[in-house]
């Protein structure tokens, strides 16, 4: 599994957690959100992108994201719930890794790419149940940016 950066490139893991750490430690007086988000586009096959963002409060942010191909997905239920799974599963490892470093005060933020406009607000209650059930804040549109859009910029 390996992620992207915009300015660092290509990263494991390991890497891109090590980044993250380094960012952190970097302005420790500074507090600090790390925020995941999927988003996908079907086509031929369904293009998942998993962002994760560090947001330094105030003094702005770097991300990173991975791709995830997978067959069609025609179900807009099943995409929604299958995203959430990704950023769920990306939040867990996150979250383990900086507790692992002693930065488990450090908050994570899932943003769900669901909102109270359009098809997906049936959605909203059962997705966000999955996400706050998980011990993850939940946001949706218009405030999951994390999904909507930085996420969604690297699915096209």
């Amino acid at each position: 599994m390996y992620f992207i950066s915009p300015t660092k490139g290509r990263l494991v893991f390991n890497e891109m957690m090590s980044e993250i750490v380094s960012y952190i430690r970097g302005l420790p007086t500074s507090m600090y959100k790390i925020i995941i988000g999927t988003d996908s586009q079907v086509k031929q096959d369904s293009c998942f992108v998993t962002a994760i963002i560090i947001h330094r409060l105030g003094k702005g942010a770097r991300y990173f994201y991975r791709k995830k191909l997978q067959r069609r997905i025609k179900s807009l239920r099943q995409k929604i719930f299958y995203e959430t799974s990704l950023s769920l599963e990306m939040g867990g490892l996150v979250a383990k890794y900086l507790s692992e470093c002693g930065l488990d005060d450090t908050e994570v933020e899932i943003h769900i790419d669901v909102g109270k406009q359009g098809e997906t607000r049936d959605l909203i209650r059962e997705v966000v149940g999955m996400v706050t059930g998980s011990g993850f804040q939940a946001k949706i549109k218009p405030e999951a940016f994390g999904a909507s859009s930085v996420a969604d910029k690297h699915t096209k």
